[in-house]
């Protein structure tokens, strides 16, 4: 499995009278990469994989955050988690990511970062706009290319695309972004089906993070239909593992996978600007 952490190889044999002490080595550790790594899903994953015995790499704009969080795996599971301070709506910021897994061997990249906006599409600055798709599409599509290629020439790796199950709606350039990553997913994912490489695109329905609280918006449904970051993490990591190109977690979001692509679109846009001028209205 392409996620499974590999048994720890020792090696190391006799020597003579003084010569040094046998040595017991360890083999490396498999790395994974995870951006938006700070809180939510982003640290649902970092404590997943580290629990498991991975190295990490924390990327992030929060250093402090990250830094804490690097403290707390280490201490935790005796892993290192390498933090890098990083914004992917910003040319250096990517530049940064990308050096770390043009030099690093990196077997699971996790691309998970986010960017909402409140407002909608009228009232919105087109900077803010070309941001958000930078990080939720331009991002995701350069770090993934260029470590699906080291991935393939190494034949092992795994990449985590997170998208949402907004990708089925019309909510906005969010929507858009994330239907981008999913059908971006979708085809790498072919590319690669004849390789050890696997591709996966993650399609979240509403999570219990601080998502909603930073845009300054209610947290919209029932309690029902909100998933724990726990939930979402176990599931998709199963997902990736068992090879699936699209994880859907949650069994009433898959129904809902499911179903929207036989729903006419006139419904899906009248629902989508129900949802949009719902929370336009209360906030």
């Amino acid at each position: 499995m392409t996620f499974r952490v590999p048994p720890l190889q020792r090696s190391g044999s006799s020597h003579s009278r003084g010569e040094a002490s046998p040595r017991r080595d360890r083999a490396p550790r498999p790395r994974a990469l995870i951006t938006g790594a700070s809180s939510g899903l982003g640290s649902g994953y970092a404590r997943t994989l580290a629990a498991e015995g991975y190295e990490l790499v924390l990327v992030a704009r929060s250093e402090q955050r990250l830094r804490e969080l690097s403290d707390q795996l280490g201490a935790a599971h005796g892993i290192t988690a390498e933090v890098v301070n990083a914004d992917l709506s910003d040319r250096a910021g990517i530049d940064a990511v990308a050096e770390v897994i043009e030099s690093q061997t990196v077997d699971v990249l996790i691309n998970n970062a986010g960017y909402g906006l409140r407002g909608a599409l009228l009232d919105t600055d087109i900077a803010d706009l070309n941001d958000q798709d930078l990080v939720l599409t331009g991002a995701v599509r350069e770090l993934s290319l260029l470590a699906a290629r080291r991935m393939r020439a190494r034949g092992r790796g795994g990449i985590l695309n997170v998208s949402s199950l907004a990708a089925v709606t019309t909510m906005g350039q969010y929507a858009a972004s994330k239907v981008s990553t999913l059908v971006f997913t979708e085809a790498l994912a072919g590319e690669l089906r004849a390789t050890p490489v696997t591709v996966t695109a993650v399609l979240p329905g509403f999570i219990r993070t601080e998502f909603h609280d930073r845009l300054g918006v209610e947290r919209p449904g029932p309690d029902l239909l909100w998933l724990s970051v726990d939930q979402v993490v176990r599931e998709s990591l199963r997902d990736a593992r068992g090879g699936k190109v699209v994880s859907v977690p949650g069994r009433a979001y898959r129904l809902a996978g499911l179903v929207a692509p036989m729903v006419p679109r006139p419904l899906i846009r009248w629902g989508s600007s129900g949802f949009a001028f719902a929370r336009r209205r209360d906030h």
